[in-house]
């Protein structure tokens, strides 16, 4: 099958079913002079049968308005159209982003003219809407060097995701999914938290992408559940999740400080929210945090600035 995409570049398929195949992938990405790169985190998945585990992880059902962030040259895409979902994909490389339809149009025929696909050439971390009806799930193979931020700023900014599954970098996922008092709880953890439960579901061998990485990759599933109930907003809880992993190995009390006013003034704040000055912040779940924020905005306001979404 041949077909033009908008850049006039004609993709030729000979692979069986709708998934792109190794081969396809390497002459594909030749045709448009895309070499991947470190800066963009882009490390393309060229087996199929890792992109149906995405999808049947994901539990994608037919009808359903998925985000996928990063699509690259299409493959996931592909998986999550075959399975019947409607697809909105944020790309920031535009060259990929204006190649994606031709693909999809080369692959999935019967999806043209509809409005089941739709490429939104932008970096995911400035995107405040979608086209389209409201996503009720994200799917991606986030880049590495932004799979956090992205995540963060995709929870917060669309409340309609009820589910993400997203394949990341192994140790980010074991991050991600942290309990409190776990080596690997942090930041990451913490703040996943405040928006949903998160675990890992299974290892990526790193010979599933092109090029190879450094890394395994792992796949990790965020189910959207209530937000802590708290009177402190999300900025003054993620300020106290900083301060306290600001100098991980200090007690609250002192990582705290400076956040606070001064050491007594947060040691006042976590007797009040009922935790030990004494322990530190991978301690804690999120609802402490939260406590604690709202233990401190109650004795003064403490100047937290913006925000920040996507650390």
């Amino acid at each position: 099958m041949r077909v033009t995409t908008p850049d006039r570049l004609v993709v030729v398929t000979d692979t069986p079913g709708a998934l792109l195949g190794p081969a396809e992938i390497r002459d594909l990405a030749g045709r448009l002079g895309v070499r991947p790169t470190k800066t963009l985190g882009q490390n393309f998945v060229v087996d199929g049968g890792t992109v149906r585990k995405i999808v049947r992880s994901a539990g994608v059902v037919p009808g359903e308005r998925v985000v996928e962030i990063g699509p690259g040259l299409g493959s996931l895409t592909l998986g999550l159209l075959d399975a019947g979902a409607s697809v909105v994909a944020v790309e920031i490389d535009p060259v990929l982003a204006r190649a994606l339809p031709g693909t999809v149009a080369a692959h999935l025929p019967r999806v043209v003219g509809t409005d089941l696909f739709t490429v939104v050439t932008a970096d995911a971390l400035d995107v405040d809407e979608l086209p389209g009806a409201a996503p009720t799930a994200l799917v991606a193979n986030l880049p590495y060097n932004v799979s956090v931020p992205v995540l963060l700023t995709f929870l917060e900014r669309f409340p309609s995701l009820e589910r993400v599954l997203v394949m990341v970098q192994a140790e980010v996922a074991d991050r991600l999914a942290a309990p409190p008092g776990s080596r690997t709880y942090g930041v990451p953890s913490a703040k996943v938290a405040w928006y949903a439960s998160a675990r890992r579901t299974s290892t990526v061998s790193r010979s599933v992408f092109w090029p190879v990485p450094n890394v395994d990759s792992a796949l990790v599933r965020l189910e959207r559940r209530d937000l802590p109930e708290t009177t402190a907003t999300r900025e003054q809880v993620f300020a106290v999740v900083d301060a306290a992993f600001g100098q991980r190995r200090k007690m609250l009390r002192s990582a705290l400080g400076s956040l606070a006013g001064s050491p007594d003034r947060a040691e006042r704040a976590l007797h009040a929210a009922g935790v030990d000055p004494h322990a530190r912040g991978e301690q804690l779940p999120v609802e402490a945090f939260a406590r604690i924020a709202e233990e401190l905005a109650a004795g003064a306001p403490t100047d937290v600035g913006p925000g920040t979404v996507g650390t």
